[in-house]
């Protein structure tokens, strides 16, 4: 796998052998600078929304002790998959239904894109923060297809409905593979600083409550996130 935060994608694995099509595409994403522009433009809106201490703390999901954000992304998905399956094996009678499955959606989509927004606000790591760029526009473009999708069902014209939301549904999916990249291949979230001790990310040696880094203390909590740790992308630990 290649190293975070080194200047161009590495065309090979470790092992000599190709990257992954999907793995080389994020890459590719990670390092576009020509996205830094918009990187640049939306980081004051992120950094408005965490302004105030209470706000930050509730959409971060400070209570819970880790991120709010990927719990409110199965709201969405879950309901705008469900609308699928009954489009496709539930007859005409399941209409009415997928159409509710689909306003839900929509609803339930706006404050999981703000819980998003307050994340990407945490984060310093560039790459990260190019890859969550995307990963918002691609959210925005599926919100808007669902959004025709609906008015189309209201008005009776199902089958342009189902076209519609099948597109939102293709582009919902890629950006949840984005998503996925950010949780897990970049370790991007807020999370109890109790848990970086208990739970080190992205090396062997024991973190002591309040370290940035596993196996040694790193840089202190940025002022901007309230005290919490920035993500830096090579073996974050955002803290609460």
């Amino acid at each position: 796998m290649a190293v975070h935060g080194t200047p161009d994608p590495t065309p090979t694995s470790r092992a000599g052998e190709p990257n992954p099509v999907m793995v080389d595409a994020v890459l590719r994403v990670e390092h576009a600078e020509a996205l830094d522009p918009w990187v640049d433009r939306l980081a004051p809106a992120a950094a408005a929304l965490v302004k105030d201490p209470t706000v930050r703390d509730l959409l971060h999901g400070k209570a819970m002790g880790h991120a709010l954000h990927p719990l409110l992304t199965d709201v969405p998905i879950g309901t705008w998959s469900s609308a699928f399956l009954l489009d496709f094996i539930g007859g005409k009678r399941s209409r009415p239904a997928a159409t509710r499955l689909i306003g839900t959606g929509i609803l339930a989509a706006v404050p999981t894109a703000v819980t998003g927004l307050a994340e990407w606000a945490a984060t310093s790591d560039q790459p990260a923060r190019r890859v969550g760029l995307v990963h918002a526009a691609s959210n925005t473009v599926g919100l808007g297809l669902y959004v025709m999708s609906y008015r189309a069902r209201r008005r009776g014209r199902h089958g342009v409905g189902v076209l519609t939301s099948l597109a939102g549904l293709s582009v919902i999916g890629v950006s949840g593979f984005l998503g996925a990249h950010l949780s897990v291949a970049r370790k991007v979230g807020t999370r109890d600083e109790a848990f970086v001790a208990q739970v080190p990310l992205g090396g062997d040696g024991a973190a002591e409550p309040g370290d940035f880094r596993v196996g040694g203390a790193g840089p202190a909590p940025d002022a901007a996130t309230g005290g919490r740790h920035r993500d830096e992308g090579t073996d974050p630990t955002t803290a609460i």
